[in-house]
């Protein structure tokens, strides 16, 4: 397969070194956006009590921030059907570093709209990486081991949830009394420190050669032919799984510090660190699951996950002792780690030359994740924080189908 990497063409001796760096780098990228999602759950109770907005309203934070990756995954598809992945990864980083700069002046008013749209160039820039790095780990290397790869870098981007909350509960909730301008100003520096770090990764990206996959062999036959999409079910279905996973996922973090505090034994730092404690159980499951993997068959594990996760919420919702309840809502985190990465290298998979827009309709499917949290904030506001979680029960629900049967559909 020839590979092309900015302006040098690496041989077949050089292919596994060339493999090695790119897939080291762009896991990089998976820290990235796991530190901005996990910043997202924090502030969204952070302006619950500081710009004293409804849960509701809370949730329109994962409207805007997923509803970015809705619009933006496909602009990034046909960008790098044209110019590669590199070029991708390069546009989102600079998007990545501006929406965090916004916050610069987004502070300064203590404007929630001003939020909104920081958040939505931010995400906008996570939408561009993501559809250039998801499918990217999954074909550097043996196609059999995509599913593997996939969720070891993901493992990465675990780490960075669990950075997030408890980066945002150490800055964001400080025991103190303060105007809402100065409750503010924590997010402003964290919000800088990111830009820098990401500017110095964008000229990083762009000094390194990566290589970028062409639809060519090496032996002159002509690429793999593009499939119809919509006639591949496994990845139809894998399209609709991903729109309800990421809507349980987004939503169960959004209301975690919600549904925490509820009985009011505990306070909104302590529900961050929680929720950074759960996060590292996100990232421990990641590399059990995918060590798992070697021995049991990725769609069979995503199943079973999906149903565990079923009866975690339930429990959650409907125990009376509050330990317990608690205990089961991080149980469901260490049972997500495996399901964004495995139904999106169960969806790519045989797509050939359509992989890249395949890999984009799954990005778009992220949407899911601005829908649920404004229903559950709605739910929550209409009849309390428990009764919502019911709509995350459903979501794992059809994970669980998709795993078991959907992802089998030819």
């Amino acid at each position: 397969m020839e590979m092309m990497s900015g302006q040098a063409t690496v041989g077949r001796g050089g292919a596994r070194g060339a493999y090695t760096l790119a897939l080291v780098l762009v896991t990089s990228l998976f820290f990235m956006w796991g530190l901005s999602y996990g910043l997202l759950d924090v502030l969204n109770k952070h302006f619950q009590e500081t710009l004293h907005v409804s849960h509701a309203q809370s949730g329109l934070l994962q409207a805007a921030y997923f509803g970015a990756y809705f619009l933006w995954a496909l602009p990034a598809a046909a960008l790098m059907e044209r110019f590669g992945y590199k070029t991708g990864i390069l546009l989102g980083l600079c998007l990545y570093a501006a929406g965090a700069l916004l916050f610069v002046p987004a502070t300064a008013a203590a404007s929630y709209p001003m939020f909104l749209f920081a958040l939505f160039v931010i995400a906008s820039g996570l939408g561009c990486l993501e559809t250039a790095a998801n499918p990217y780990v999954t074909v550097l290397g043996p196609a059999e081991g995509g599913a593997r790869r996939l969720n070891l870098s993901q493992s990465f981007n675990g780490l960075g949830q669990f950075v997030g909350p408890l980066l945002g509960g150490l800055l964001f909730f400080r025991e103190r009394e303060a105007v809402v301008a100065d409750a503010t100003d924590p997010v402003r520096a964290v919000y800088i420190a990111i830009a820098v770090v990401v500017v110095a990764m964008a000229v990083l990206f762009w000094r390194t050669p990566l290589p970028d996959i062409r639809e060519k062999q090496d032996d002159g036959q002509p690429a793999p032919p593009k499939v119809r999409l919509l006639g591949q079910r496994h990845f139809v279905f894998a399209v609709v799984a991903q729109f309800f996973y990421v809507a349980a996922q987004v939503g169960v973090g959004a209301f975690f510090l919600n549904f925490v505090t509820r009985g009011g034994g505990v306070t909104s730092q302590q529900a961050a660190f929680l929720l950074s404690a759960a996060m590292l159980l996100l990232l421990g499951g990641r590399f059990l699951g995918t060590a798992l993997m070697s021995v049991v068959a990725p769609a069979r594990l995503l199943g079973t996950y999906g149903v565990a996760n079923v009866v975690l919420v339930l429990v959650a919702i409907f125990s009376a002792n509050a330990y317990v309840s608690v205990g089961a809502l991080l149980g469901v985190f260490f049972f997500m780690s495996i399901m964004f990465p495995t139904i999106f290298a169960l969806g790519v998979r045989d797509l050939g030359a359509s992989t890249k827009r395949g890999a984009s309709l799954l990005i778009m499917s992220i949407v899911g994740g601005a829908i649920a949290p404004y229903a559950m904030g709605a739910v929550s506001d209409a009849s309390g924080i428990a009764h919502a979680f019911f709509i995350p029960a459903f979501c794992f629900a059809v994970v669980g189908w998709y795993g078991f049967v959907g992802s089998r559909a030819r």
